[in-house]
C-alpha cells in the first residue's frame, strides 16, 4: 500500500516539476528568441543605413545569416530540452527520497496502531480464556460445592482484576497519545515524589519481604507530580516482581550539574544483552521474565514510563546481566532557578 502510494506521490511531484520547468523554458526560450530576432533586426537596420547610399552589392555588405538565427534557435531548444531531462531524472530521484520520507511517519505509526491492537487482543484473550473457561467447569457440575463456588469467584476475581490492570494501562497509553505534551507542569520537590512512590509500592515490597533503600538529594524540578510518581512506582514494581524474596533495591536521587539522576537498582533475574533494546516496546516482556518469575505484568509499564519521560524531556538508561540484577537509570533536565523564579512570580 504505502509502495503504490509512494510512486503515486512521487508521480505528482514530477508532475508539478514538470509543468513548473516546462514553463519557464517556454518563457525563456522566448525571451532568447526575441532577443536575438531583436538584436537581427537592430543589425540589419544599422547596416542598412550605413551603407544604403552607397549601392554597395548584397555580398559586400556583412550580414548575419538567417541559417545561423535558426541554428541558434535549435541549440536554446536542444540545451532546454537536455536540461528539462536533467531536472527529471533529479526530481524523480529526490521526489521518491522525499515521498518515503513523507510516508514514513504515517507508515510507522499505522504498524505501531496494527501492532498495538493485536497484541492488546492477544492480552485481551489470555484473562477472558482462563475466566470462561473456569465459568464454563463450574457450571458443569451438577452439584457444586460451597467451596468450590468460592474458589471460582476468587479465580474470577483475579483475572477481572488482571484484566482491569490491563484496561487502565491501555488507557494511561491512549491518553498519553491524545494528548501528547499537553500535561500540567510545576516546581516539585523530587523528594516528596519518591516518598509518594515509596508509600504506594510498600505493600508489595513487604509482601516479598524486599528492604527499599533511598538515598535522596533536595531537588527541584519542573514536572508533573502525579506522572514522575507513577514513573517511579512503575520502575519500583517493576524492580520488586522479578527481585528474589528477601532482597533489597535501592532508590537513589543525586543531582549532577543542571541534571538530576535517580537510579534504582534491584537484585532480581537481570535482562539478556540482546533483549535491551526493547524493554520499552509495548507488551514486551523478556524470556527470563516469563519462565523464571511468576508476574503478573503486560509489558506495558516500561513504555508508559518512556512515555512520561519523554513528556519530561529526559532520558532513561539500562545496566543489567542476567541474573545479576538491573539498574535504571532516569535523566531528568532541572529547570533554570532564575526561570523558576520568574514563574512563580507570574
Amino acid at each position: 500500500m504505502f509502495k503504490s502510494a509512494r510512486i503515486k506521490l512521487t508521480v505528482w511531484y514530477l508532475l508539478i516539476i514538470i509543468v513548473i520547468s516546462g514553463a519557464f523554458s517556454a518563457i525563456i526560450y522566448q525571451v532568447s528568441t526575441a532577443e536575438m530576432d531583436r538584436f537581427v533586426e537592430v543589425q540589419r537596420f544599422r547596416i542598412e543605413r550605413r551603407f544604403g547610399d552607397q549601392n554597395l552589392p548584397p555580398s559586400e555588405i556583412i550580414m548575419i545569416e538567417p541559417e545561423l538565427v535558426t541554428e541558434a534557435k535549435q541549440r536554446i531548444i536542444t540545451g532546454l530540452l537536455i536540461i528539462n531531462v536533467v531536472i527529471l531524472v533529479t526530481a524523480g530521484g529526490a521526489g521518491y527520497f522525499l515521498a518515503g520520507k513523507t510516508l514514513w511517519p504515517i507508515e510507522k505509526m499505522i504498524e505501531e496502531q496494527n501492532r498495538f491492537v493485536a497484541d492488546a487482543s492477544h492480552e485481551l484473550r489470555t484473562p477472558l480464556t482462563a475466566l470462561k473457561c473456569s465459568l464454563e467447569v463450574f457450571l458443569r457440575e451438577k452439584k457444586p460445592k460451597i467451596a468450590e463456588a468460592k474458589e471460582v469467584a476468587s479465580e474470577s476475581v483475579d483475572q477481572v482484576n488482571k484484566l482491569q490492570k490491563l484496561s487502565d494501562s491501555l488507557l494511561k497509553l491512549a491518553q498519553d497519545q491524545k494528548n501528547g505534551n499537553q500535561i500540567k507542569m510545576g516546581k516539585i520537590d523530587l523528594k516528596k515524589i519518591v516518598k509518594e512512590a515509596i508509600l504506594k509500592i510498600t505493600p508489595m515490597a513487604k509482601a516479598k519481604k524486599i528492604e527499599i533503600e533511598e538515598m535522596t538529594e533536595r531537588v527541584d524540578v519542573w514536572g508533573n507530580f502525579d506522572n514522575l510518581t507513577e514513573l517511579l512506582v512503575i520502575l519500583l514494581d517493576n524492580g520488586i516482581k522479578y527481585s528474589p524474596e528477601r532482597s533489597k533495591i535501592s532508590l537513589e536521587v543525586k543531582k549532577l550539574g543542571r541534571e538530576v539522576k535517580i537510579i534504582i537498582k534491584d537484585e532480581g533475574v537481570g535482562i539478556g544483552k540482546e533483549e535491551l533494546p526493547h524493554i520499552f516496546d509495548r507488551f514486551y516482556r523478556a524470556d527470563n521474565a516469563r519462565t523464571k518469575s511468576e508476574t503478573n505484568g503486560y509489558g506495558l509499564g516500561l513504555a508508559i514510563a518512556k512515555k512520561i519521560i519523554d513528556e519530561h524531556g529526559g532520558k532513561i538508561e539500562v545496566e543489567s546481566k542476567t541474573g545479576k540484577g538491573s539498574m535504571f537509570i532516569v535523566i531528568l533536565p532541572i529547570m533554570n532557578s532564575a526561570k523558576i523564579q520568574k514563574l512563580n512570580i507570574n
